[in-house]
Protein backbone atom coordinates (compact mmCIF):
# COMPACT_ATOMS: atom_id res chain seq x y z
CA UNK A 1 0.00 0.00 0.00
CA UNK A 2 1.15 3.61 -0.78
CA UNK A 3 1.18 6.02 2.34
CA UNK A 4 -0.61 8.72 2.86
CA UNK A 5 2.05 11.58 3.76
CA UNK A 6 -0.70 13.52 5.72
CA UNK A 7 -2.21 12.02 9.54
CA UNK A 8 -6.12 11.61 9.98
CA UNK A 9 -5.86 14.82 12.41
CA UNK A 10 -4.08 17.07 9.67
CA UNK A 11 -6.79 15.78 6.87
CA UNK A 12 -9.79 16.05 8.99
CA UNK A 13 -8.32 19.92 10.10
CA UNK A 14 -7.37 20.81 6.69
CA UNK A 15 -10.86 19.99 5.31
CA UNK A 16 -12.38 21.75 8.50
CA UNK A 17 -10.42 24.64 7.14
CA UNK A 18 -11.67 24.55 3.74
CA UNK A 19 -15.14 23.84 5.06
CA UNK A 20 -15.22 26.97 7.09
CA UNK A 21 -13.83 29.29 4.68
CA UNK A 22 -17.53 28.34 2.54
CA UNK A 23 -19.52 28.34 5.75
CA UNK A 24 -19.30 31.15 8.35
CA UNK A 25 -20.80 29.25 10.66
CA UNK A 26 -18.28 26.28 11.32
CA UNK A 27 -15.80 27.12 14.20
CA UNK A 28 -13.14 25.14 15.98
CA UNK A 29 -13.27 25.56 19.47
CA UNK A 30 -9.93 23.88 21.57
CA UNK A 31 -9.43 23.32 24.68
CA UNK A 32 -5.52 24.49 24.75
CA UNK A 33 -4.40 21.43 22.62
CA UNK A 34 -1.92 22.74 19.96
CA UNK A 35 -1.35 21.56 16.22
CA UNK A 36 -0.01 22.99 13.54
CA UNK A 37 -2.49 22.21 11.49
CA UNK A 38 -4.83 24.40 13.30
CA UNK A 39 -2.36 27.65 12.72
CA UNK A 40 -3.62 28.51 9.66
CA UNK A 41 -7.07 28.37 11.16
CA UNK A 42 -6.13 30.64 13.71
CA UNK A 43 -4.59 33.13 11.68
CA UNK A 44 -6.68 33.20 9.15
CA UNK A 45 -10.16 32.24 10.86
CA UNK A 46 -9.03 33.63 13.81
CA UNK A 47 -12.96 34.97 14.72
CA UNK A 48 -13.55 31.60 14.27
CA UNK A 49 -11.03 29.94 16.30
CA UNK A 50 -11.95 29.99 20.00
CA UNK A 51 -8.98 28.85 22.65
CA UNK A 52 -11.21 28.07 26.35
CA UNK A 53 -7.60 27.00 27.78
CA UNK A 54 -7.43 23.66 29.48
CA UNK A 55 -10.78 23.65 30.70
CA UNK A 56 -12.71 20.67 28.59
CA UNK A 57 -15.77 21.24 30.81
CA UNK A 58 -16.18 24.46 29.75
CA UNK A 59 -15.35 23.40 25.75
CA UNK A 60 -18.32 21.93 26.35
CA UNK A 61 -20.53 24.19 27.70
CA UNK A 62 -19.23 27.32 24.86
CA UNK A 63 -20.33 24.41 22.22
CA UNK A 64 -23.65 24.16 23.60
CA UNK A 65 -24.12 27.78 23.94
CA UNK A 66 -22.60 28.21 19.89
CA UNK A 67 -25.05 25.53 18.91
CA UNK A 68 -27.90 27.26 20.37
CA UNK A 69 -26.77 30.63 18.58
CA UNK A 70 -27.19 28.55 15.11
CA UNK A 71 -23.15 27.67 14.85
CA UNK A 72 -21.25 24.46 14.10
CA UNK A 73 -18.79 24.01 16.76
CA UNK A 74 -16.21 21.61 15.82
CA UNK A 75 -14.61 21.02 19.78
CA UNK A 76 -11.06 19.34 19.77
CA UNK A 77 -8.94 18.12 22.27
CA UNK A 78 -7.01 14.83 22.95
CA UNK A 79 -9.70 12.24 23.23
CA UNK A 80 -9.04 10.75 26.66
CA UNK A 81 -9.80 14.26 27.88
CA UNK A 82 -12.64 14.86 25.33
CA UNK A 83 -14.37 12.11 26.36
CA UNK A 84 -13.86 11.07 29.89
CA UNK A 85 -13.36 14.27 31.32
CA UNK A 86 -16.23 16.05 30.62
CA UNK A 87 -18.70 12.89 30.39
CA UNK A 88 -21.51 14.72 32.13
CA UNK A 89 -21.53 17.97 30.57
CA UNK A 90 -21.42 16.01 26.96
CA UNK A 91 -24.59 14.02 28.57
CA UNK A 92 -26.60 17.11 29.50
CA UNK A 93 -25.55 19.59 27.29
CA UNK A 94 -24.81 18.23 23.97
CA UNK A 95 -27.62 15.04 24.05
CA UNK A 96 -29.87 16.18 26.40
CA UNK A 97 -30.29 19.08 24.22
CA UNK A 98 -29.27 17.51 20.83
CA UNK A 99 -27.46 20.01 19.75
CA UNK A 100 -25.22 19.20 16.20
CA UNK A 101 -21.86 19.75 17.88
CA UNK A 102 -19.07 17.35 16.86
CA UNK A 103 -16.59 16.90 19.70
CA UNK A 104 -13.24 15.41 17.76
CA UNK A 105 -11.03 13.10 19.91
CA UNK A 106 -7.58 13.36 18.68
CA UNK A 107 -4.73 9.98 20.05
CA UNK A 108 -7.08 6.68 19.16
CA UNK A 109 -6.14 4.16 21.45
CA UNK A 110 -2.74 3.81 22.54
CA UNK A 111 -1.59 6.70 20.00
CA UNK A 112 -0.33 9.10 23.36
CA UNK A 113 2.06 5.67 23.82
CA UNK A 114 4.40 7.06 25.96
CA UNK A 115 2.02 9.18 28.33
CA UNK A 116 0.46 6.34 29.76
CA UNK A 117 -2.73 5.17 30.54
CA UNK A 118 -4.30 8.39 31.82
CA UNK A 119 -3.48 9.80 27.41
CA UNK A 120 -4.45 6.33 26.28
CA UNK A 121 -8.39 6.17 24.92
CA UNK A 122 -9.16 2.73 24.87
CA UNK A 123 -12.70 3.12 26.46
CA UNK A 124 -14.34 5.98 24.71
CA UNK A 125 -16.45 4.44 22.10
CA UNK A 126 -18.02 2.15 25.04
CA UNK A 127 -18.66 5.71 26.94
CA UNK A 128 -19.73 7.69 23.60
CA UNK A 129 -21.85 4.81 22.52
CA UNK A 130 -24.13 4.63 25.36
CA UNK A 131 -25.12 8.08 24.96
CA UNK A 132 -28.65 8.23 23.41
CA UNK A 133 -28.62 10.59 19.93
CA UNK A 134 -24.72 10.31 19.75
CA UNK A 135 -23.16 9.15 16.39
CA UNK A 136 -19.78 8.01 16.95
CA UNK A 137 -17.71 7.69 14.25
CA UNK A 138 -13.87 6.33 13.69
CA UNK A 139 -12.04 6.73 10.15
CA UNK A 140 -9.67 4.04 9.44
CA UNK A 141 -7.47 6.17 7.02
CA UNK A 142 -6.96 10.02 6.41
CA UNK A 143 -8.58 10.12 3.63
CA UNK A 144 -12.51 8.99 5.24
CA UNK A 145 -11.26 11.50 8.17
CA UNK A 146 -11.78 14.15 5.55
CA UNK A 147 -14.65 12.87 4.21
CA UNK A 148 -15.95 12.70 7.63
CA UNK A 149 -16.17 16.78 7.94
CA UNK A 150 -18.98 16.98 5.58
CA UNK A 151 -20.64 14.50 7.40
CA UNK A 152 -20.62 16.33 10.66
CA UNK A 153 -21.95 18.73 9.03
CA UNK A 154 -24.77 16.92 7.45
CA UNK A 155 -26.15 14.85 9.96
CA UNK A 156 -28.39 16.47 12.62
CA UNK A 157 -27.53 16.38 16.93
CA UNK A 158 -23.85 15.68 18.31
CA UNK A 159 -20.90 13.78 16.86
CA UNK A 160 -18.02 12.03 18.47
CA UNK A 161 -15.01 11.10 16.02
CA UNK A 162 -11.80 9.47 17.04
CA UNK A 163 -8.71 10.44 15.05
CA UNK A 164 -4.84 9.37 15.05
CA UNK A 165 -2.20 12.03 14.92
CA UNK A 166 -0.14 10.55 12.44
CA UNK A 167 -0.25 9.17 8.73
CA UNK A 168 -1.20 5.10 7.78
CA UNK A 169 -1.17 3.75 4.98
CA UNK A 170 -4.18 4.63 2.99
CA UNK A 171 -7.12 1.57 3.40
CA UNK A 172 -8.96 2.67 -0.10
CA UNK A 173 -6.40 4.06 -2.25
CA UNK A 174 -7.61 3.43 -5.75
CA UNK A 175 -10.39 1.57 -4.69
CA UNK A 176 -12.89 4.44 -4.24
CA UNK A 177 -14.83 6.21 -1.34
CA UNK A 178 -16.99 4.18 0.99
CA UNK A 179 -20.69 5.46 1.14
CA UNK A 180 -20.45 7.00 4.95
CA UNK A 181 -24.39 6.60 5.04
CA UNK A 182 -24.28 3.19 4.91
CA UNK A 183 -21.83 3.23 8.30
CA UNK A 184 -19.64 0.07 7.15
CA UNK A 185 -17.76 -1.54 4.41
CA UNK A 186 -16.01 -4.45 2.88
CA UNK A 187 -12.60 -3.90 2.43
CA UNK A 188 -11.89 -7.51 1.63
CA UNK A 189 -13.75 -10.50 0.90
CA UNK A 190 -13.17 -13.76 2.23
CA UNK A 191 -14.92 -17.51 2.78
CA UNK A 192 -13.69 -18.94 6.07
CA UNK A 193 -13.69 -16.11 8.49
CA UNK A 194 -14.56 -12.22 8.82
CA UNK A 195 -12.84 -9.43 10.89
CA UNK A 196 -15.01 -6.35 11.85
CA UNK A 197 -12.18 -3.49 12.44
CA UNK A 198 -11.94 -0.05 13.47
CA UNK A 199 -9.59 3.04 13.16
CA UNK A 200 -5.78 2.03 12.35
CA UNK A 201 -6.53 -1.55 13.15
CA UNK A 202 -8.55 -2.01 9.41
CA UNK A 203 -4.79 -2.23 8.62
CA UNK A 204 -4.16 -4.77 11.16
CA UNK A 205 -6.76 -6.84 10.34
CA UNK A 206 -6.06 -6.55 6.16
CA UNK A 207 -2.48 -7.57 7.38
CA UNK A 208 -3.51 -10.90 9.58
CA UNK A 209 -5.73 -11.65 6.24
CA UNK A 210 -2.65 -11.67 4.15
CA UNK A 211 -0.62 -13.96 6.78
CA UNK A 212 -3.23 -16.01 7.14
CA UNK A 213 -3.64 -16.58 3.09
CA UNK A 214 -0.36 -18.67 3.85
CA UNK A 215 -2.23 -21.07 6.21
CA UNK A 216 -5.20 -21.43 3.38
CA UNK A 217 -7.56 -19.47 5.50
CA UNK A 218 -9.30 -17.08 3.78
CA UNK A 219 -10.57 -13.84 5.74
CA UNK A 220 -12.91 -11.03 4.55
CA UNK A 221 -12.33 -7.93 6.31
CA UNK A 222 -15.22 -4.95 7.07
CA UNK A 223 -14.61 -1.75 8.30
CA UNK A 224 -16.87 -0.63 10.83
CA UNK A 225 -16.42 3.41 10.91
CA UNK A 226 -20.01 4.38 12.66
CA UNK A 227 -20.21 2.58 15.61
CA UNK A 228 -23.11 4.05 16.64
CA UNK A 229 -26.18 3.81 15.07
CA UNK A 230 -24.85 1.06 14.14
CA UNK A 231 -26.64 -0.45 10.34
CA UNK A 232 -27.53 -3.62 11.95
CA UNK A 233 -29.38 -4.78 8.90
CA UNK A 234 -26.29 -4.74 6.63
CA UNK A 235 -23.80 -5.18 9.60
CA UNK A 236 -25.43 -8.91 9.84
CA UNK A 237 -26.28 -9.37 6.28
CA UNK A 238 -22.25 -9.10 5.67
CA UNK A 239 -20.67 -11.23 8.34
CA UNK A 240 -23.63 -13.95 8.92
CA UNK A 241 -22.38 -15.92 5.91
CA UNK A 242 -19.39 -16.84 7.84
CA UNK A 243 -18.55 -19.53 9.66
CA UNK A 244 -16.12 -18.15 11.90
CA UNK A 245 -16.32 -14.45 13.47
CA UNK A 246 -14.01 -11.89 14.78
CA UNK A 247 -13.61 -8.11 16.21
CA UNK A 248 -10.26 -6.46 16.46
CA UNK A 249 -10.22 -3.17 17.83
CA UNK A 250 -7.49 -1.07 19.72
CA UNK A 251 -9.58 -0.51 22.68
CA UNK A 252 -11.06 -2.36 25.52
CA UNK A 253 -12.66 -5.75 24.74
CA UNK A 254 -15.80 -4.50 27.13
CA UNK A 255 -18.32 -2.09 24.84
CA UNK A 256 -16.14 -1.49 21.64
CA UNK A 257 -16.60 -3.31 17.94
CA UNK A 258 -16.75 -6.80 19.65
CA UNK A 259 -19.80 -5.78 21.74
CA UNK A 260 -21.68 -4.19 18.57
CA UNK A 261 -20.92 -7.02 16.48
CA UNK A 262 -22.19 -9.93 19.61
CA UNK A 263 -25.25 -7.12 20.23
CA UNK A 264 -25.94 -7.99 16.42
CA UNK A 265 -25.98 -10.99 16.46
CA UNK A 266 -28.50 -11.69 20.04
CA UNK A 267 -30.70 -8.80 18.04
CA UNK A 268 -31.72 -11.56 15.35
CA UNK A 269 -31.82 -14.18 18.02
CA UNK A 270 -28.47 -15.75 16.77
CA UNK A 271 -26.18 -17.68 18.80
CA UNK A 272 -22.88 -17.41 17.66
CA UNK A 273 -18.97 -17.17 19.16
CA UNK A 274 -17.18 -14.35 18.36
CA UNK A 275 -13.29 -13.94 18.57
CA UNK A 276 -12.85 -10.80 20.56
CA UNK A 277 -9.65 -9.44 20.04
CA UNK A 278 -8.89 -5.85 21.93
CA UNK A 279 -6.67 -4.98 24.93
CA UNK A 280 -7.71 -6.67 28.09
CA UNK A 281 -9.87 -5.32 30.73
CA UNK A 282 -7.03 -3.82 32.46
CA UNK A 283 -5.12 -0.52 32.16
CA UNK A 284 -1.95 -0.61 30.03
CA UNK A 285 1.27 0.58 31.95
CA UNK A 286 4.00 -0.32 30.03
CA UNK A 287 5.64 1.95 28.21
CA UNK A 288 7.44 2.16 24.86
CA UNK A 289 6.02 2.74 21.23
CA UNK A 290 3.03 2.01 19.60
CA UNK A 291 3.79 -1.18 17.87
CA UNK A 292 5.43 -2.09 21.63
CA UNK A 293 1.93 -1.59 23.64
CA UNK A 294 0.13 -3.55 20.80
CA UNK A 295 2.47 -6.84 21.32
CA UNK A 296 2.35 -6.80 24.73
CA UNK A 297 -1.75 -6.63 24.61
CA UNK A 298 -1.30 -9.46 21.62
CA UNK A 299 -2.45 -7.06 18.85
CA UNK A 300 0.28 -7.35 16.80
CA UNK A 301 0.25 -9.74 13.53
CA UNK A 302 2.27 -12.84 14.48
CA UNK A 303 -0.02 -12.95 18.18
CA UNK A 304 -3.27 -12.68 16.39
CA UNK A 305 -1.88 -15.25 13.86
CA UNK A 306 -1.04 -17.47 16.45
CA UNK A 307 -4.61 -17.03 18.33
CA UNK A 308 -6.82 -17.97 15.25
CA UNK A 309 -4.68 -20.80 14.25
CA UNK A 310 -5.27 -21.95 17.88
CA UNK A 311 -9.22 -21.53 17.46
CA UNK A 312 -9.43 -22.63 13.83
CA UNK A 313 -7.56 -25.89 13.62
Amino acid sequence: MDRWTIGMRDAFSQELYDEATRNSDVLLVTADTGAICHDKFREELSDRYVNVGIAEQNLVGVGAGLAMAGKKPFLYAIASFATFRCYEQIRVDLCCMDLPVTVVGVGAGFDYNTLGPTHHSTEDLAVMRALPGMTVLSPSDSLMAREMVGYCLRKPGPKYIRLDRTGLPLVYNGGGKPDLDNGLAVVREGRDMVVVATGRMVLRALELAEALDKHSIQVGVVDLFRIKPVNEDLLYETISRYTHIASLEEHFVTGGVGSVVLETLSNRGKSHPVFRFGIPDKFCRDYGDRGYLQEVNRLDVASLTQAVLQRLT
